[in-house]
């Protein structure tokens, strides 16, 4: 879950690459080739469990009369965070023989409202132009009219990193913010003193955005439970909100009754903490972060920030192709019974998180490099 993107107006409805061309032979799937994908390399981060579900999926469609299939996966962006998903998306494609194409902005702008109706008009275009599976990184609720007629036409849809709940999509496809917010703030408890005392959270209070209230709300229980007072600065990425970030997290760190024990960072500029507490005078402030933006890095090197936890955003680009050649092939209720593994309920698949370690930073980048997933 990224925080509502920016996009480049001239860049909306760029096709970055189009994947291998699958026949348009109806029958060709009754001598269709086996699906083959490439061995993923044996490394700590490997997500075991994921990877043999996904195997187990392909499994199963290598045994069903396989048919050729038209897929659109559909961004909020192409750069950055969504880079890792541009390359693993095609690459799936390109497994499965399928037609289709990844489609994102490589620009940003500012007019929000603006790109949401665009991506609408995007979906609405892919089905138009034959797409029978769509894989889709949406704004956010405002996608339920665009998706919910995509379905009514024929076309399954299954969502990757923000969900459209309040829509007919067959499934979601991401990290569960909550959990994830949940699972950062135990790597943070286990590193602190025993309660009274304060943590700092940047995340986020706006009810507008939901993904970033979970996963603020699943750090903040973490600590609650535990005895601590919790204070919650909002994430800021308008012009000034660095500064604004640090002043107000700094003056915290000094003033703060009980004072601070510890400090979590939610989202992409969780690397605001570990500038708030060198401004403070207190670099031995223990913070953990999420991402892997390069000033978050830069800070692990350091030892400044002491962990990070990463979506596995090359996994989420990478399944959605499967999964809606395997709703085509094999049905949806089969294609849940293989993908039971990963989900929390029904509709939610979680690819759950990497927790990288200070000291893991040059491990877990030879495991990127290895699925060609540096952002």
């Amino acid at each position: 879950m990224t925080r509502i993107g920016r996009w480049g107006m001239t860049a909306l409805g760029l096709t970055l690459m189009t994947a291998a061309c699958g026949s348009t032979d109806p029958h060709a799937g009754e001598d269709s080739t086996p699906i083959r994908r490439a061995p993923t390399p044996d490394n700590e981060f490997t997500p075991v469990e994921l990877e043999a579900t996904l195997d187990n999926l392909i499994a199963a469609i290598n045994k069903s009369s396989s048919r050729p299939m038209q897929i659109a996966v559909v961004l909020k962006d192409a750069t950055g965070f969504w880079a890792p998903v541009v390359r693993a998306a095609n690459r799936a494609l390109g497994e499965l023989g399928a037609t289709g194409s990844v489609i994102g902005p490589v620009a940003q702008t500012d007019d929000v409202d603006e790109a949401e109706r665009l991506q609408n008009q995007q979906i609405s275009q892919t089905v138009e132009d034959g797409a029978e599976g769509l894989g889709l990184a949406p704004f956010n609720d405002i996608q339920t009219a665009a998706v919910d007629e995509a379905v009514a036409k024929g076309v399954h849809v299954v969502t990757l990193d923000t969900d459209v709940a309040s829509s007919k999509r067959s499934l979601f496809v991401g990290t569960l913010d909550e959990a994830a917010g949940a699972a950062a703030g135990k790597t943070l408890l286990a590193m602190l003193p025993p309660a009274p005392g304060t943590v700092i959270l940047h995340g986020n209070v706006d009810e507008a955005w939901s993904n970033g209230m979970e996963r603020t709300r699943g750090a903040r229980d973490v600590f609650g439970a535990a005895g601590y007072e919790v204070l919650v600065r909002q994430s800021t990425w308008d012009d000034g909100g660095e500064t604004e970030d640090i002043a107000w997290m700094k003056a915290e760190l000094e003033a703060a009754e009980p004072p601070v024990v510890g400090m979590i960072g939610l989202f992409d500029i969780s690397y605001r903490c570990a500038m708030a507490a060198d401004a403070a005078g207190k670099p031995d402030i223990p913070i953990v972060a999420f991402d892997f933006d390069p000033k978050t890095v830069d800070y692990l090197r350091e030892g400044r920030i002491k962990a990070t936890h990463t979506q596995r955003q090359y996994y989420q680009g990478y399944l959605v192709p499967y999964i809606l050649h395997g709703i085509k092939n094999i049905g949806l209720d089969a294609t849940r019974e293989i993908l039971a593994p990963l989900m929390v309920d029904d509709v939610r698949v979680n690819t759950g998180l990497d927790v990288v370690p200070a000291d893991r930073i040059d491990a877990y980048n030879d495991f990127l490099d290895s699925l060609e997933a540096s952002q």
